[in-house]
């Protein structure tokens, strides 16, 4: 079970892209709880839900526990909602995170989460490359998509 890294021909965009056998109802409802977060993230860096709405919509702010070396938190806020479609989030550092989910008309779904850092300023850019983010990002959206997967099918 693997998710396809995608290649988008753009220096600040990454993507994974994978198929469940699941609804899309059934998958954004893991999307749409900041507490589901930590169970289907790839990169081990979310800890856990620390404030905000049990559920996300647009507009909705929610904070994180992470852990990239040393704890952390963060406040992210959905930019983009479209029920059982697109959930989007970003934080301070202005890059998001999108999913979106495609129904195949089957009981399967297209998702593809993608990062998009291409509204950053040059210190954002320079934070990226920094951390290395820009590369590792696609082999920790493809761990997390067969997180998500296994959840849903599971």
């Amino acid at each position: 079970m693997r998710a396809e890294i995608l290649d988008l021909d753009h220096r600040h965009k990454r993507a994974a892209r994978i198929v469940i056998n699941a609804s899309p109802a059934k998958i954004f409802g893991y999307l749409a709880r900041p507490a589901a977060h930590s169970l289907f993230d790839g990169s081990s860096t979310v800890q856990s839900a620390l404030s905000g709405p049990d559920r996300l919509f647009l507009g909705a702010k929610f904070g994180m526990e992470m852990k990239i070396k040393v704890p952390y938190r963060i406040t992210n806020e959905v930019v983009a909602f479209e029920e059982n479609h697109l959930i989007t989030w970003r934080h301070l550092m202005k890059w998001t995170w999108s999913y979106e989910l495609v129904d195949l008309g089957n009981g399967s779904t297209e998702v593809t989460e993608t990062f998009d850092a291409s509204v950053c300023n040059s210190a954002q850019l320079w934070w990226l490359k920094k951390t290395d983010s820009l590369s590792r990002n696609p082999k920790w959206m493809a761990k997390s998509l067969v997180k998500l997967k296994a959840l849903c099918e599971g």
